[in-house]
């Protein structure tokens, strides 16, 4: 029998998250599991009398071409797929992985070649289709969050079916604040950073994009980043895990980046220029998302968190900085995990990761979950 949480959450996405129209074209990825909600997305589609089509990706064959791929490669991978991606009107990716590292031994080189040639088509996507990305529950994720697969599916569907309509009316005084700002500053065990964020937008982000959701971002003005930060939650880039990664900055730089994998990091750091420049920075408030997964589609939503995101800007939130990486990085600022402070023009508007002011305190835990 099909969970009708299943259900639900495919009007959701079809409705809420990519406002799919009669006649319009629906492109469903699925990388590893995932085909029940992807034959239910099917069914709500027709029933819409939209187009659906469903692209199914093996993750052990997409590390097999991607082992051998080439720069001339991924130029013919990208011709064959820029005109189907073109006649889209909306996307739905459904990443179900049974292995989070199964891209980890993929050289740096080989990665380099397929981003550097893709980049543009993945621009086009992001900028004129309406997408939603999502994790789908698996083994692997429950593992990851230290969790029997059962007790993970009914967290994931909770996790998914918040009221996003009340949250983003929640962060509206947020982003008005933001709006603005000028000057930020971090504060926190091994962090004191400061920078600007004067005139650059500022992008809610209450279900549209990812499910789950929960996250306001902007982008520091690029070489106003100063100071060093630390890391409290692991990260990982393309099924390399990284631990205590620490950043310092100097005039939006990053002049030194250590790490349980020090060499590492910085091999990935210098993949281009823009790579050592921040291109995010945003603050997370998901009530129910409170410890780490290892899967960045939940952890940088987590309740009293921000993430700071190396290499490149969103065109909707841009500081100019460009890159072949975008690298989510996050901190947690609840009690439990040091504490911490957000200030916006000397002004201390989150401690310990809750909201202080006033008009901002409807993004608060309590207030989100009622």
């Amino acid at each position: 029998m099909l969970d009708t949480r299943i259900v639900k959450l495919a009007e959701n996405l079809l409705s809420h998250s990519v406002r799919l129209q009669e006649k319009e074209t629906l492109l469903i990825e699925v990388r590893g599991e995932g085909h029940a909600l992807a034959k239910e997305l099917v069914k709500q589609a027709y029933a819409k009398g939209a187009y659906p089509f469903v692209r199914v990706l093996d993750m052990q064959i997409q590390r097999e071409l991607m082992m051998g791929t080439s720069a001339e490669r991924a130029t013919h991978l990208a011709k064959w797929e820029e005109p189907m991606y073109k006649d889209l009107d909306t996307y739905i990716v459904i990443n179900g992985p049974s292995n989070d590292s199964e891209m980890s031994d993929v050289p740096v080189d080989r990665r380099r070649a397929h981003l550097s040639v893709m980049q543009e088509l993945n621009d086009y996507l992001v900028s004129n289709v309406r997408w939603t990305l999502l994790n789908y529950p698996t083994a692997a994720m429950a593992q990851s969050a230290n969790m029997s697969t059962e007790a993970f599916e009914d967290f994931y569907f909770d996790v998914c079916s918040l009221d996003y309509k009340k949250m983003h009316e929640a962060f509206l005084p947020l982003k008005q604040l933001m709006d603005r700002t000028d000057k930020v500053r971090l504060v926190g065990p091994g962090t004191d950073l400061r920078f600007s964020i004067k005139d650059i937008p500022n992008v809610i982000c209450s279900g549209l994009r990812n499910i789950p959701d929960g996250e306001i971002f902007t982008a520091p003005v690029r070489d106003s980043v100063n100071g060093k930060i630390t890391f409290n939650t692991a990260t990982s880039y393309m099924g390399t895990r990284f631990e205590n990664v620490s950043l310092t900055f100097e005039n939006g730089k990053i002049v030194e980046a250590t790490a349980n994998n020090t060499e590492k990091l910085n091999q990935i750091f210098d993949t281009d220029e823009g790579a050592r420049y921040i291109g995010e920075f945003a603050i997370g408030v998901h009530p129910y998302i409170l410890h780490p997964m290892n899967d960045i589609l939940f952890d940088e939503k987590i309740a009293g968190s921000f993430h700071f995101t190396p290499g490149r800007a969103y065109e909707n939130a841009d500081n100019g900085n460009r890159s072949q990486i975008h690298w989510d990085m996050v901190n947690i600022q609840r009690p439990e995990y040091g504490g911490g402070e957000i200030w916006f023009d000397d002004v201390l508007i989150r401690k310990d990761g809750l909201f202080v002011l006033p008009e901002l305190q409807g993004l608060n835990p309590e207030n989100l979950k009622g």
